[in-house]
């Protein structure tokens, strides 16, 4: 059987469990800040094992890979920026090694460059598809079954990641998923449904989000995505888990694994196909979700409301555009004329 076939074949009898968080885990193991968690693939591979090991014993069905910051552009602040195929493969291996024999699936994880890309920035689509080519081909050769690129907020640097996959490989599933943190847009200004429209567009039939700011933010981002999705495309959800708070000296996610056996209910109750967890959570957090699916696994699946149920949270691209227009009016009303 084919990767392609077996990651769709689990798809089909969904929904599936994602896993956590990578760098919450790590960071409990000792990594300290500044530290490049790429670096333990090779140096620490038996703390990055046991994180992995810890979710497919929570009962993720596709666990990711310690490699999101795997790029040469993000390597380089650690002056390892030469290194790049080495631990992307190094990362991918391990996560196989545990994965595999479990029946589980590996997620090559591909992270934002840190760079801007042009038309916002000084790094050219040329040079970003070979960047993330070059951190996809240690991830393949390594053993993955389908590339996740995630946290990303501009739909430049997505089309440069999936053109750099594409690069080595023409058939490896490819997910990708963007953080909403921005009122309900990333970062750079981009809507759930400009996102799922866009990149189905270019072939990713795994789409989503991922990070941002808790589970009910991700409720709004992704009840727009499953009303606007088309036959064919997956979607995916991967919550932090709440917020940070300052709490007995450290930071610590307010949300529970009480709260995330929620969201993680809300998730399967929409439609969406995987459902896994992000920034704070931890395997205690992935085993309260997955309890909490297999306890309705027998109900139906209510789907999304109907799009003119929305509530609106989430404004359109029309009305954005209409709100940068008045104030572009208004600063040039009070901008005094020369005489």
């Amino acid at each position: 059987m084919t990767t392609v076939q077996t990651i769709w074949t689990l798809l089909q009898n969904g929904p599936i469990m994602g896993d956590g968080a990578m760098g919450t885990m790590l960071q409990e193991a000792g990594l300290t800040d500044g530290g490049a968690p790429e670096l333990w693939n090779v140096e620490h591979p038996e703390k990055v094992r046991a994180i992995y090991q810890a979710y497919v014993d929570s009962g993720s069905q596709i666990i990711s890979t310690n490699t999101f910051g795997g790029t040469s552009a993000r390597l380089k602040f650690h002056n390892i920026g030469d290194r790049v195929y080495e631990l992307n493969k190094a990362g991918a291996a391990l996560a196989c090694a545990v994965a595999h024999p479990a029946g589980v699936l590996v997620a090559g994880s591909m992270g934002p460059s840190g760079d801007l890309i042009e038309p916002v920035g000084p790094l050219s689509m040329a040079d970003a598809t070979a960047m993330f080519a070059e951190q996809a081909r240690g991830l393949i050769d390594g053993g993955v079954d389908l590339i996740l690129i995630e946290t990303m907020s501009h739909m430049n640097e997505v089309e440069a990641a999936v053109a750099g996959v594409r690069r080595i490989s023409t058939e490896m599933p490819i997910a990708a998923t963007m953080s909403f943190d921005t009122n309900y847009h990333t970062m750079m200004g981009v809507s759930p449904k400009q996102a799922l429209e866009t990149l189905s567009g270019w072939g990713v039939k795994i789409v989503g989000a991922n990070c941002g700011n808790g589970p009910a933010e991700i409720l709004a981002v992704m009840t727009q995505m499953a009303q606007h999705r088309t036959p064919g495309v997956y979607l995916m959800a991967q919550s932090n888990a709440g917020l940070p708070q300052y709490m007995e000296g450290e930071i610590r996610y307010d949300g529970t694994p009480a709260v995330m056996a929620e969201y993680a209910t809300q998730m399967r109750n929409l439609g969406i196909d995987v459902i896994g967890a992000c920034c704070g959570s931890t395997p205690l957090h992935l085993t309260a979700m997955h309890k909490a699916l297999a306890q309705i696994k027998e109900q139906p699946i209510a789907g999304p409301p109907a799009v003119e149920e929305d509530a609106g949270l989430i404004e359109s691209a029309d009305s954005r555009a209409n709100r940068a227009a008045a104030r572009r009016r208004e600063r040039r009303e009070r901008t005094p004329r020369p005489m």
